[in-house]
């Protein structure tokens, strides 16, 4: 292994003390010191030598530097300024590096793959996300409609358990809906605690988003779908009606619910976990119609 790598024990070690850098809590800062693990996502996000990539929160630069070597062009976000001048000299062996300090919640990335990449460049965005921040940060991506092939990023299991979920499942929800409208997930890996510094109270996993071309279902309108399919959900152990008589109190009484219901063929007392997402499409669109 070639010991310049950052990703090692002992080389991060020497980053953060030559620099006196302290992780900070509230960021989120777990730092990959494992450079199979970092390969291993390379290998997972599908990327090469003409592809253009987007990283979240390079930190010291571990994952940045693997992708600097594999792919054409990295743009990365971080945060935290105080990372800035140390991405400078971790990352200053690397010409197609560009670091943006912004928070990419509030970052237009659209503009940034525009100014940054070619027209017809495959792009794909590989993350190790802060855990806390996972979900806004996806669904920002998603949403927005980027021009990306492809999502791959490390998150805590449980929640990338949620993400690529199957119906009838613990872990199936309004989650679950929401990304695989948007991108087919899967899990690519499981990753143990010991390969961060500091080591997080949870184990992680890489999480494979590819974009879909088309929405695998029609809805008439994304939002009010996806208002609907959190109804659902809002209290698990209910049944359909009776989310949807809570959601809907005082717009929609019990018996116009219980019709539109038989109207489309789906049992009341079913529960949300036990519905796919092309029966929530059907659900949906009918109390839109209802409504409009």
């Amino acid at each position: 292994m070639n010991k310049k790598f950052i990703a090692t024990p002992v080389r991060t070690k020497e980053i953060l003390k030559k620099y006196g850098f302290t992780f900070k809590k509230s960021l989120g800062q777990n730092f990959l010191i494992d450079s199979n693990v970092l390969k291993n996502i390379i290998g997972h996000a599908g990327i090469d030598e003409h592809a253009g990539t987007i990283e979240i929160g390079p930190g010291i630069g571990a994952l940045t530097e693997q992708l600097a070597i594999h792919s054409d062009k990295v743009v990365a976000f971080e945060i935290d300024g105080r990372l800035l001048s140390i991405l400078e000299d971790t990352l200053s062996d690397y010409e197609n590096i560009r670091i943006i300090h912004e928070d990419i919640l509030k970052a237009n990335v659209h503009q940034v793959i525009k100014e940054n990449f070619e027209e017809d460049q495959p792009i794909h965005i590989v993350a190790n996300l802060p855990y806390y921040i996972t979900t806004p940060i996806l669904m920002k991506l998603l949403r927005e409609g980027l021009p990306v092939e492809s999502i791959t990023v490390m998150i805590q299991k449980e929640v990338a358990d949620r993400m690529a979920a199957k119906p009838n499942t613990k872990s199936y929800g309004s989650l679950t809906i929401a990304i695989q409208y948007y991108t087919e997930a899967s899990v690519v890996m499981n990753v143990p605690k010991t390969v961060f510094m500091p080591q997080p109270n949870v184990d992680s996993s890489i999480l494979k988003l590819v974009a879909r071309n088309v929405a695998p279902v029609h809805v008439k309108d994304e939002d009010y779908f996806f208002t609907i399919v959190q109804a659902c959900f809002a209290q698990r152990r209910k049944t359909l009606r009776n989310n949807l008589s809570s959601h809907f109190k005082g717009v929609l009484d019990k018996d116009v619910i219980n019709q539109t219901l038989d109207s489309i063929g789906i049992d009341g007392t079913r529960r949300g976990e036990s519905l796919d997402m092309q029966e929530f499409s059907v659900l949906a669109n009918a109390f839109y119609e209802l409504q409009n």
